[in-house]
């Protein structure tokens, strides 16, 4: 992609967290994407949008942008709306001949996901999803060590998404309406399903445990599934809103070495409290004492192993990886068929914590 190239202009629906923490500024930093117009009829978004981006135009409805696609206003449209709505809006936009990114999950079942990919296939359209934590500082680093054969043959993953929020904080998140796809499996679970799934591949087996723990929520606050891969790798992953004692981000065992990593990356924090990424000035840095270990035998109580330099965090990397793809034709950095595998194995743990059973896949 050249400097010559015209910038793509972006029109962003939604503007709530998705939309104004990260998917706004990510789209705003990368070279070869514009933000050019964002649908929220909230004043109140309206007004807090203009201060950090004074150019952008605003719509009140997603219809607005699929007639300005007719005149070739737009080039791609991103899909940061609350759940329920991801699959119509995507429809919409394929079908008014728009390239799309779509918040994850993209849809409620894996079934709507392969319908929208067999859209955008037929169209000839990119279709992406947005799954951040691919490119989260722990993660990179952890591909990395597994890559390098740093640990050997990885026997099991242990990966935790936990908070400790034992008031509610209210929205569609945390409804209990089915229709809005709310709770943890479907919003931090997508996350760890997506994680293990592109580092071990297809998995076979799904067990879970679901619950509602705080007084007064309509949904799921503290699941646990374990995952068996085609390859034998097992995946125990953990997202919670009831943790008091947060436990490892990740904890990853090979018949070389284990890698123990604590604390969450920083890019959402920093994006939360208005930092931005910029060409060539640190992004996504984590001090030194929060790197995780690499060792056999022993324990960060006890000590043993090395401390492992985490990597920089990178979210950036997805949407230059959108430009690319659109301006050069590179590789689609997430796939909506990858989002149906993940689909796949959350609506097996539903089932699974739901009946008591075991899910064969």
């Amino acid at each position: 992609m050249t400097g010559s190239v015209s910038p793509l202009r972006v029109g962003l629906v939604g503007y709530g967290l998705a939309g104004s923490v990260f998917h706004a500024p990510l789209i705003a930093a990368t070279e070869g994407l514009v933000l050019d117009t964002i649908v929220t009829s909230s004043p109140e978004r309206r007004e807090q949008a203009r201060a950090e981006f004074p150019d952008v135009r605003f719509a009140d409805t997603a219809e607005d942008l699929w007639t300005r696609s007719a005149s070739s206003a737009l080039d791609l449209v991103v899909v940061a709306s609350p759940n329920k709505t991801h699959v119509p809006l995507a429809t919409a936009a394929l079908r008014a001949g728009l390239p799309v990114v779509v918040d994850k999950p993209i849809a409620g079942t894996a079934a709507e996901a392969h319908e929208l990919a067999d859209l955008a296939d037929e169209r000839g359209l990119l279709l992406s999803v947005f799954q951040n934590r691919r490119w989260d500082n722990d993660f990179l680093t952890l591909r990395k060590l597994i890559d390098d054969g740093e640990l050997g043959d990885i026997w099991r993953f242990e990966s935790r998404f936990e908070r400790w929020r034992p008031q509610l904080k209210g929205g569609w998140r945390e409804s209990g309406d089915p229709n809005e796809f709310g709770g943890l499996l479907y919003d931090l679970g997508s996350h760890v399903v997506d994680q293990a799934l592109f580092l071990f591949g297809r998995v076979v087996s799904v067990y879970a445990e679901s619950d509602v723990r705080r007084p007064g929520a309509a949904t799921d606050d503290d699941t646990f599934l374990a995952l068996t891969h085609a390859n034998g790798v097992r995946s125990h992953l953990y997202v919670s809103a009831t943790t008091a004692q947060l436990g490892p981000r990740f904890r990853v065992l090979g018949s070389s070495a284990g890698y123990v990593k604590y604390g969450l990356d920083p890019q959402e924090a920093s994006l939360r409290d208005g930092e931005r990424p910029t060409p060539l000035e640190p992004w996504g840095i984590e001090p030194e004492h929060l790197w995780g270990t690499v060792g056999s035998g022993e324990s960060p109580l006890t000590g043993g192993g090395r401390p492992e330099p985490t990597l920089p965090g990178a979210y950036p990397a997805y949407y230059a990886a959108i430009a690319a793809a659109l301006h050069d034709g590179a590789p689609n950095p997430v796939t909506a068929r990858e989002a149906a595998a993940t689909l796949d194995v959350l609506e097996a743990a539903r089932r699974s914590a739901q009946e008591g059973v075991t899910v064969t896949l």
